[in-house]
């Protein structure tokens, strides 16, 4: 089950996403203007969609949905739907206090506990009794769910953006080589900052299959003779700042998956596209600067030196939502790919979610790392595309470190079996 599950996964991950892609390449294209009283700015090819802060609130209003229809219709498949709906999303886990209050006097009577509950692996609750005579359950509130699923959302909030801004001021083979890297930075941060232990292959694993898609995709880019151009210490900067956002993303969700074995996917998923959502919509309802780097230009060197644009008085644009509708209003064809880009994003994350919960997040990003590699290699069968000696050799490579996961997968489940069988 867990390896047709995998495979499912994988499939749903890959499918999505390759479709979201082109919805996402069709959104990033000029759209005509069906108004006939078009602004004299607008290029004879069309305008471009205005905000991408409101292409993110589509997406994260599509997942919150997604994620709440699924478990809907899992609560009404198993029975369950008499839980609530404050359960069935997973809300009722934000107070734990008040949920375990009345049980917990009864599990220390049953099981003679007289200083704790054990709550799940590893999380022993105890209970002592503070100065107003309330009961503490011994999680320090910075563990606990609701700041855990607050810090991920922001997390991922902010990592589009910073990533977006890095990419005008590093060359996109080093965007490239810098995302082909992720795997590395989510290592190290579940390593150091929430102590878990990884099998030593799970290192060697990590280090062939990011030498070999870096290798891949340098070799793909040089290939394609594309230039690189310049890339600025503060373009840098912002990549590392990008890629430690990106490994604090994941391994916080490994952190809460190990914390809170009962909380699911997609609850989850619901929770942080919900809350996606309201750190966007101020964002997007209020005026913002119609240049933000102009602000780093009244910084504090050396921040100010990342300006492009000199020093001048910060004026406000209107608000994006606004400037959203009335886009859609009078470009009638942006629609279509908008919806694509929204709900295949919210499919794409049930998958996602569900590779998290149950298989880590290495495993995931080991999945989102290899898909061009994988879309590529189908593109050579399919459509006879060559590749160069390089990109074989980083195949090779990423092929070796998925063979080292399976043959200590197999070994693994063997010894498992023999075990059982004893």
């Amino acid at each position: 089950m867990g390896v047709l599950r995998l495979g499912v996964c994988i499939s749903g991950v890959y499918a999505a996403f390759l479709l979201w892609a082109i919805a996402q390449e069709r959104l990033s294209a000029p759209f005509p203007s069906a108004s006939h009283h078009a602004h004299s700015s607008s290029s004879p090819k069309g305008d471009k969609f205005p905000s991408s802060l409101f292409l993110n609130y589509a997406q994260a209003l599509a997942s919150s949905l997604s994620a709440f229809i699924y478990l809907l219709f899992k609560a009404w498949r198993d029975g369950q739907l008499h839980r609530g709906i404050a359960e069935i999303v997973g809300l009722k886990q934000f107070f734990p206090i008040k949920k375990n209050s009345i049980g917990e006097n009864r599990t220390k009577k049953e099981n003679g506990h007289a200083n704790g509950v054990i709550e799940g692996p590893g999380v022993v609750r105890t209970e002592s009794k503070s100065k107003k005579g309330e009961k503490s359950t011994g999680m320090p509130w910075r563990k606990s769910l609701p700041v855990l699923l607050l810090q991920v959302s922001l997390f991922q909030t902010m990592a589009s953006p910073i990533g977006f801004l890095a990419l005008g001021h590093i060359s996109y083979p080093t965007m490239v080589l810098g995302k082909s890297c992720k795997l590395i930075p989510v290592l190290l941060l579940n390593v150091f900052l929430y102590r878990r232990r990884f099998s030593p292959h799970k290192y060697v694993v990590v280090a062939l299959v990011t030498v070999g898609i870096s290798l891949f995709m340098l070799m793909a880019e040089s290939k394609g003779k594309k230039k690189g151009g310049s890339d600025s210490a503060w373009g840098l900067c912002l990549l590392g700042i990008n890629l430690f956002i990106d490994g604090l993303t994941n391994s916080t969700q490994d952190q809460i998956f190990s914390t809170y074995p009962s909380y699911t996917g997609q609850q989850m998923m619901f929770t942080m596209a919900f809350l996606t959502q309201l750190i966007l919509l101020p964002a997007l309802l209020l005026p913002l600067p119609a240049h933000p780097l102009v602000l780093l230009s009244h910084l504090p060197f050396p921040l100010s030196a990342s300006s492009t644009l000199p020093t001048s008085h910060v004026s406000l644009a209107p608000p994006d939502f606004l400037t959203s509708i009335s886009f859609l209003m009078s470009h009638p064809t942006a629609l279509p790919p908008l919806l694509a880009y929204a709900l295949l994003g919210g499919l794409g994350q049930l998958f996602i979610f569900e590779t998290i919960q149950h298989f880590g997040s290495l495993t995931l990003v080991m999945v989102t790392v290899t898909r061009k590699l994988f879309t590529m290699l189908l593109s050579v069968v399919v459509f006879e595309h060559t590749l160069t000696k390089g990109q074989w050799l980083g195949v090779g490579v990423v092929f070796g470190g998925i063979g080292v996961e399976a043959g200590m997968k197999r070994r693994e489940m063997l010894r498992r079996a023999k075990r059982d069988g004893k």
